[in-house]
């Protein structure tokens, strides 16, 4: 699904006026989403999942066109569980 599709979808089951005020209703929810992971928050949705920020740490890899050994640095990733009402949706 793209994301002018969950738009149009969005308009259709909340019943909104315009595509305009689904996007900004979406582009709203994503950057609320956004702004709490880059803060290290934790966002869950009862029953659908949950996104957390993990810490990765750093280690040693491999150029794989050389093979040559590289540092990685550490950094912090994303990570999404599914919920149980998702998981039983999707079975």
């Amino acid at each position: 699904m793209t994301k002018a599709e969950l738009v149009k979808a969005i308009k259709a089951k909340a019943g909104l006026s315009s595509k305009a005020a689904a996007e900004k209703a979406l582009d709203s929810v994503l950057q609320v989403i956004t702004k709490a992971l880059a803060k290290g928050d934790k966002v869950t949705f009862t029953g659908f999942g949950s996104f957390t920020v993990v810490k990765r740490k750093a280690r040693a890899g491999r150029n794989p066109k050389t093979g040559k050994a590289i540092k990685i640095p550490a950094r912090n990733s994303i990570k999404f569980k599914a919920g149980k009402l998702l998981k039983k949706a999707v079975k």
